[in-house]
């Protein structure tokens, strides 16, 4: 093939790719290598698109933390986890990352931990402690704001917060 057909070959796979939903230059960069695209060609595509707007990593990056911080409850650290294996650059993640504060990661968390102590209801409490905490820390939340989110969740429910079983930099 010459490079005027491998770069329509290639516009094509990441236009196909991009129908279906938003990728990041490093998925898209991928996808082409999967296929041969030569790598001089699979620039001057990502380049293109990049230019015109279809691949922009600080947006798909911003959409992710909407997505899966905002709806999913996932913690800052596991949303830029994601962002990472997607190959989003180290800073873009940390500038996006940077809009989600402590309060807003307390916040989604309690509403994780709320909505778990409901449905365990009639679970022996240190048992029902323990699966909001492993929940809790499956989306990615350590010790010190799972326990905070589990006392606010129990206050808001107005029952007896629970005593953290250890003591230090879990308080």
């Amino acid at each position: 093939m010459t490079d005027d057909q491998w770069y329509e070959e290639a516009r094509e796979i990441c236009l196909k790719r991009l129908d279906r939903r938003a990728n990041t230059r490093s998925e898209l960069a991928a996808a082409l290598d999967s296929k041969g695209v030569p790598e001089q060609v699979r620039e001057a595509v990502l380049d293109r698109l990049t230019e015109v707007g279809l691949v922009d990593d600080a947006d798909f990056a911003n959409r992710w933390i909407a997505s899966r911080h905002g709806v999913r409850g996932l913690s800052r650290r596991a949303v830029a986890v994601e962002l990472s294996r997607k190959g989003v650059d180290s800073q873009i993640i940390e500038d996006a990352t940077s809009q989600i504060t402590e309060a807003d990661e307390l916040d989604a968390a309690t509403e994780l931990a709320v909505n778990k102590l409901r449905a365990g209801r009639g679970v022996e409490e240190a048992r029902l402690t323990r699966r909001v905490l492993g929940a809790l820390a499956r989306k990615g939340y350590g010790p010190q704001v799972a326990w905070a989110a589990i006392r606010a969740a129990r206050e808001e429910l107005g029952e007896e917060p629970p005593e953290a079983p250890m003591t230090g930099p879990f308080d």
